[in-house]
C-alpha cells in the first residue's frame, strides 16, 4: 500500500485499516493482551511495522492522515502517537500532541510516544513548564506522560533538585502513576545516587513507590552488589 500519500482521503484511510489487518498476527495479538489493559482492540502487529508504517506516513502529507484518524485499535492509535512525534511542521504540532494525550489508556502507548517525541530533548525549557501541567491533570496517563517525558529527557543534575519536589507532591492512587514514579526515581539514583540515596534513606516516599524504586534500582546491572544490599535495607 502506499503510505506516503499527499491527501489522504477516506477511502484511503479504509484502504489502510485493511492494511493494518493483514500485518497482525494472532500469537503476538494473545500475548499483549496479558500484559496490557486497553478499551481498544489489539490486532497484534509488532512495533517495529508500526513504526515503519509510521515513517512512510510522514514522508506525505501526515496532517491528512491525521484528520482521518479513527480510535478503533491498539495499534491504529499507536501509529497516530508515531505519526504526530515525527510531523514535521511546527505549526499546530502542540494541539495534536495535547488532543492525542487523552487516547492514551495504557501503558505501552504511553511510553512508546514519549520515547518518539524529539521536540521536548530540543527545547527544555518550555516542555518543562508544559510537564508541570501533566503531571497535574486529573487524567492518571497524562500523568504518565509527563512523567515518562520527565525520565528520557531530564535526567540531569541540574533538575534533580526540582523533579524530586515534584515526585513529592504528587498524591495518586493510580498504579500506572506511582509506577512510572518508581521507574523515574530509580533512573534519578542510577545516574546520581548520591542525590537520590538520601530521599530513600528518609522514607518520605509512599511505601509503593518506596519498594518499587529500590527493586527497579535493584534489577540494574549497572548498580553494584553492595549498593543494592544497602538499598534493599530501605524497604519500607
Amino acid at each position: 500500500m502506499n503510505l506516503n500519500r499527499q491527501n489522504w482521503t477516506k477511502e484511503d484511510y479504509e484502504e489502510y485499516l485493511i492494511y493494518l489487518k493483514e500485518k497482525k498476527e494472532e500469537e503476538y495479538a494473545k500475548f499483549q493482551k496479558k500484559i496490557i489493559s486497553t478499551k481498544y482492540e489489539i490486532l497484534g502487529i509488532r512495533v517495529p511495522i508500526q513504526r515503519k508504517i509510521a515513517k512512510e506516513i510522514n514522508r506525505g502529507n501526515a496532517i491528512s492522515f491525521l484528520q482521518l484518524c479513527q480510535n478503533n485499535y491498539y495499534e491504529e492509535i499507536n501509529i497516530q502517537g508515531f505519526v504526530i512525534a515525527g510531523l514535521k511542521e511546527e505549526k499546530n504540532w502542540e494541539s495534536y500532541f495535547d488532543s492525542f494525550l487523552l487516547k492514551i489508556d495504557n501503558w505501552a502507548i504511553c511510553d512508546s510516544f514519549c520515547a518518539s517525541v524529539k521536540r521536548v530533548a530540543q527545547s527544555k525549557e518550555y516542555y518543562w513548564n508544559k510537564i508541570q501541567k501533566l503531571i497535574k491533570s486529573p487524567h492518571p496517563f497524562v500523568m504518565r506522560v509527563g512523567l515518562v517525558l520527565l525520565l528520557y529527557n531530564y535526567v540531569e543534575q541540574e533538575y534533580i533538585g526540582s523533579i524530586i519536589s515534584n515526585v513529592f507532591k504528587i498524591q495518586s492512587e493510580e498504579y500506572y502513576v506511582n509506577m512510572a514514579i518508581a521507574w523515574l526515581m530509580a533512573e534519578m539514583y542510577i545516574k546520581y545516587p548520591k542525590d537520590i540515596y538520601p530521599v530513600l534513606k528518609e522514607k518520605k516516599l509512599n511505601s509503593f513507590i518506596q519498594n518499587k524504586t529500590i527493586s527497579k534500582i535493584c534489577d540494574s546491572y549497572r548498580v553494584s552488589k553492595e549498593d543494592k544490599e544497602r538499598l534493599k535495607l530501605l524497604k519500607k
